[in-house]
Formats: C-alpha cells, structure tokens, sequence
C-alpha cells in the first residue's frame, strides 16, 4: 500500500508546495522546482481579488443547511416507509431511489426552469432545494435500510410504555441510527460542498457563487498565477477534509454496521 499511498499523496504535496511558493519563484524556476521560497501572497490574493472568502461562506450556508434539512427529511421518510403499513412502501422509496440513477446533466435545463417559474432562481434558497430534492432518494434509501435492521422488541417496549411514533423516532430511532447519520453527513458534505454543476444551472450572480464556481473563475483570472490558483484550492479542501477526520470514526463504523448480517 505505501507505492499506492504515495501516489495518492503526491498530487496533494504539489499542490501544497505551489501555494506556498511566490509567483516569482515559479516563473524563474518552473512548477516542477523544488520551491526555494516561502510566501502567503497567494492566499491573501485568493482571498481578496479571487473572492474566495466569500465563497467559502456562500458554500458554508448551502452545505450546512441542505445537509441538516436532507438528513432530517430523509430520517422522516425512512422511519414512516420501514416502521409503518404504508401502501407501496416500497416502490415509493425504489422510485426515491431510481431519481438518482438519472444523469444530472439531462435536468439542467428542467431544473432551470423550474426554478425561474417558481421565482427562486439565482439565489442561495434554489441552490439548497436541488441539493435537498436530489439527496433525498439515496439517503432515504440507506436510513431506511439501518431502520429496517432495529429488532421490532425494542419499539413494541416503547409502545408498550406509551411512547407515540413522535417520540419513539426522537428517542429511539435517532440514536441507534448516530452511525448512519454521521457517515451520510460526511459525505453529504463532501458532494454538496464540491458540488459545480447545480451552482453554474440555478446561480447567476457572482456574489452568490459557492467555492467551486470561485475557484473556476479563479483560475480564469489567475491563468498564469498558478500559486494563486493552487491557494485558492488548498482553502477549498480544509472544510471538507475537517469534517472527514472530524467524523471518521463514525464513518467507519456507520460503513460496518450490518456487514455482518
């Protein structure tokens, strides 16, 4: 594994050596040189002239909020569609799941359009409900899963106490799903916040771009600036790669849970 681990690494130190490099030294001495210089003017060039400040918040709100609400949807459905007698059951939630087996780009006009029709186009508000509309499926599917797999005794106790649907899905149902949830937010976050094609479809205004479009008008800026360009993406990595090691464990464990059934 460490010839693999090297190559995975390596592109990541590159990018990491560039941004701490001034654009002197890689015009003089090329990209490939091994740098000879230490500045931060590429990450305050990228902070200000790039905007990239900005944007980390923009994508901070739409990441927080469309991971929240899809989970918390998501939660909902699943406990309804795995803990009650609902008709069809499952093929509401196998038509949830097959509206992420259509590919994003045969949508972009529809969506488009949709949100213009419904007077929120261009904004922050139009960027989340994509997010929420096209997570809903996968993660309703996967919770619904782990809900399916808590022994029926645990939640005939609670019926038995007097425990309504309300508060056995808060009580009960959340906490034993703490695995699952935490390993979906981690990659909730990852797809919402690294997400291009949906900011470029709903958003217009530059003000309102994520960190993605930023970084793509960035480097269009910043053509020859390439250790503006590779600060600008460093930033961009540090909220994802936070949340993964924040929820690492979980995530592992969240992935194992029930491989053993």
């Amino acid at each position: 594994m460490a010839p693999l681990t090297l190559l995975w690494v390596a592109p990541m130190v590159f990018v990491l050596a560039v941004a701490f490099r001034s654009f002197d030294d890689i015009a003089a001495r090329g990209l490939g040189a091994l740098p000879a210089s230490f500045s931060l003017d590429g990450f305050s060039t990228a902070l200000s002239e790039g905007a990239i400040g900005r944007a980390l918040a923009n994508s901070a709100v739409v990441t927080v909020i469309g991971v929240v609400a899809t989970l918390f949807l998501a939660s909902l459905a699943a406990f309804a569609l795995s803990r009650h007698a609902i008709p069809f059951s499952r093929t509401i939630l196998l038509t949830m799941l097959a509206g992420n087996l259509l590919p994003p780009q045969i949508l972009l006009i529809p969506v488009s359009s949709i949100t213009q029709s419904l007077g929120i186009y261009d904004s922050l508000f139009a960027l989340i409900v994509v997010q929420v509309g096209f997570g809903l499926g996968f993660y309703t599917f996967v919770l619904h899963g782990f809900m399916r797999s808590i022994p029926n005794e645990v939640l005939e106790a609670a019926v038995v106490d007097g425990a309504g649907s309300a508060r056995i899905y808060a009580r009960i149902v959340l906490p034993l799903c703490r695995p699952a949830l935490a390993a979906l937010a981690a990659l909730a976050t990852t797809w919402i916040f690294n997400d291009l094609i949906w900011a470029l479809t709903v958003l217009r205004t530059e003000t309102k771009f994520p960190i993605t479009v930023a970084l793509l008008n960035l480097q269009g800026g910043f053509v020859s600036n390439w250790n503006v360009v590779a600060s600008g993406a460093v930033l961009a990595a540090i909220p994802t790669a936070v949340v993964f090691f924040a929820f690492q464990k979980h995530f592992v464990s969240g992935l194992l849970v029930g491989a053993n059934k």
